[in-house]
Formats: structure tokens, C-alpha cells, sequence
């Protein structure tokens, strides 16, 4: 019986170094790599048949505006957790109604919209946590919220700020202002149900807090913190 102990100790030894590996490997990779695309983007495409709209842009080149209306959207703590805000988390489950992504860092959307599938059972929570940790280990904050801005979904088959700020502003990511930025952010939580183009009063509300949000975080100032 200690025999039988020791081989499958050895064995499950083995196969949690080689999942580490396997899936750590190409996380680093991405640390200097551009992802040609997402798992989000592949199940779309495959769904529907079509082409979905993205082009990447260096982080350089998505307006500071952007960026801060995400982070003041989606995830206000973003600087200063490791890729979980369990306070957040804590306060989402309290409430009786919420939103869905409203527990999620902008880590652990990278994560989802990069390597997994659209479910919600246990084994896909658990690699959602471990490729945040993998994510938050191995890239800066400035690489995580580039790789987010080029593979979140603004629109139905829109990936990515670029793709987004030309069908909807008929502008380049570089030079979205603040208003549009506060339009993009808004509709994130359900970007095939409300509209940044013909945003509907829930979304220039929404767009209105967030821009007085990103005020209260200090501005594109608190990108040099990244």
C-alpha cells in the first residue's frame, strides 16, 4: 500500500509540473508577444460565421482617456491589487442583484477572454484563477491593461479600442476623448445589448459616472502609478 502511495504521489507530482508548465509557458510568452487573437474572438468567429473587427495598438497608442475610463469602470483597484479584489468579490455576493462581471479585475477578464471558454463550472473558475495568478505574475500592470483594450469586446464582432473608436467615432484609439472614452467603458458589462455609437440614456448616465470617477481617481495621473 505505501508502494501504491508513493507512485501516485509521483504521478500527480508529475502532472502538476507539466500543466504549470504547459500553461506558464505561453503566458510568458505573451509577456513580449502581441496575442494574434482571443478564445472569446475564436468562439465568435465560429459561431457566427464572420470575421470579427480588431486591430492591435501598443498601449502608447490608446488614449489615456480610455484607459482610465476602463480602469474607473471596471476595476477601480486595479493598481494596487494581484489580480483579485476579494472586498469587491465580498460585496458583489451580498447583493441580491448584480451585475455579472461586477466581481471581475481587469486581470481576470484578460484571462478569461484570452484562454477560456464561456461557462461557469468549477474547473473553469479554478483555471480562471490560475491564469490570473500566471497573468499578474509574469506581465506588468501596463501589459495586462494593453492585452485587455485590444481583445475586450466593445460590440457585437468589435474587439479591441482600435477596432471600437473607428466603427463608432470614425477616430483612431489614439485620440478618443474623454466622452467617447466614458461611452466605450459603459457599455463593457453587455457590449451586444447596449450601444456606444447610439448609446441610450442608461449608458450616457453610466458614461457621466464614470468620467466623474475617473476625477475621483485622480485623472490619467494615476496611470504613472501602472
Amino acid at each position: 500500500m505505501p508502494r501504491l502511495l508513493k507512485r501516485a504521489f509521483r504521478l500527480t507530482l508529475w502532472f502538476c509540473a507539466a500543466f504549470a508548465t504547459v500553461t506558464a509557458v505561453p503566458v510568458l510568452a505573451l509577456r513580449w508577444i502581441d496575442p494574434p487573437s482571443s478564445a472569446v474572438i475564436q468562439s465568435w468567429q465560429q459561431h457566427s460565421g464572420r470575421e470579427a473587427q480588431q486591430q492591435w495598438r501598443p498601449l502608447e497608442k490608446i488614449s489615456p482617456n480610455l484607459q482610465m475610463a476602463v480602469i474607473a469602470a471596471e476595476d477601480q483597484k486595479f493598481r494596487h491589487h494581484h489580480g483579485f479584489d476579494f472586498a469587491s468579490l465580498q460585496k458583489a455576493l451580498s447583493e441580491t442583484r448584480r451585475r455579472t462581471r461586477g466581481a471581475s479585475t481587469i486581470t481576470q477578464q484578460t484571462a478569461k477572454n484570452l484562454y477560456l471558454w464561456n461557462d461557469r463550472s468549477y474547473l473553469r473558475k479554478g483555471l480562471e484563477a490560475w491564469f490570473t495568478l500566471l497573468i499578474e505574475l509574469f506581465w506588468s500592470k501596463e501589459r495586462i491593461l494593453e492585452v485587455y483594450l485590444n481583445i475586450a469586446e466593445f460590440g457585437e464582432g468589435i474587439y479591441g479600442a482600435e477596432a471600437a473608436a473607428r466603427n463608432f467615432f470614425g477616430t483612431s484609439a489614439q485620440h478618443i476623448s474623454r466622452r467617447q472614452a466614458g461611452l466605450m467603458a459603459a457599455v463593457l458589462p453587455s457590449p451586444r445589448r447596449m450601444s456606444a455609437k447610439i448609446p441610450s440614456r442608461y449608458v450616457r448616465s453610466r458614461a457621466s459616472t464614470i468620467d466623474r470617477q475617473v476625477r475621483q481617481l485622480g485623472g490619467t495621473v494615476y496611470l504613472k502609478g501602472l
